[in-house]
């Protein structure tokens, strides 16, 4: 009797290891909880207080789009939402999708993450495969809504980086020339001086930009959202 229930339970395990189906996302980094639950709260009663409209652009990822804080004023010719939550993850953006994405059914998604899943220990394989999920998660909830990715940032503090940064982003300008619902802003030769560092446009901290950072920025984004994608949301 024993022999039999070890053999069905070997069989169980077997067929669990045969027919289990494979993950979407790289798995989750060892030991990550959720962290942000507090701006995300901050978000809801913010949406409770005002809900922006539908069919705006929505800015979504790390803190280089929490501290953009003249993107208002930087594209006068949009409604604009910031779901920036500071120090986040591409996995942490996938996470809280249905806090930060989702509900705003936006007409376009500008999307900055990926830098800070580097600089935790992700390989550029896993942070890829964390943005591929996210365009998964889009699909499911918003169709065909176009996503522009701005590439992971040169900075000094993390430009030993430079490399798994630049892997990275070949992945998803990759990415992006298979799919009509994806395009990718290069903004990396516009922070470097002549000789490939970065430029002089960040905070004490070496990390976040000046207003001088987002002033590079800002043209470059705005011709791309100009240029549009053949994907378009539904009901925009």
């Amino acid at each position: 009797m024993m022999r039999f229930a070890a053999g069905l339970t070997a069989l169980l395990l077997s067929a669990c290891a045969t027919h289990a189906p494979l993950p979407d996302l790289a798995q989750s980094p060892p030991g990550k909880a959720p962290a942000f639950d507090v701006a995300i709260a901050a978000f809801a009663e913010a949406d409770r207080t005002a809900m922006p409209p539908r069919c705006a652009t929505l800015f979504v990822g790390a803190s280089s789009i929490r501290f953009w804080r003249s993107l208002k004023d930087d594209f006068p010719d949009r409604t604009v939402i910031n779901r920036g939550f500071g120090g986040s993850t591409i996995w942490e953006v996938d996470h809280y999708f249905d806090r930060v994405v989702a509900p705003y059914q936006p007409e376009e998604i500008v999307f900055y993450a990926g830098e800070n899943d580097l600089n935790a220990g992700r390989t550029p394989d896993e942070a890829y495969a964390d943005f591929v999920h996210f365009m998964r998660l889009k699909e499911k909830a918003l169709g065909a809504t176009p996503v522009w990715f701005i590439s992971a940032k040169p900075s000094k503090l993390r430009f030993d980086q430079l490399a798994k940064q630049t892997a990275l982003n070949a992945k998803i300008r990759a990415l992006a020339d298979q799919r009509d619902d994806l395009a990718y802003i290069d903004v990396v030769p516009a922070m470097q001086k002549t000789d490939g560092t970065p430029k002089d446009i960040f905070v004490e901290d070496n990390l976040h930009m000046t207003p001088e950072g987002y002033a590079l920025w800002t043209p470059l984004v705005d011709a791309a959202l100009d240029a549009g994608q053949s994907a378009k949301a539904p009901g925009c």
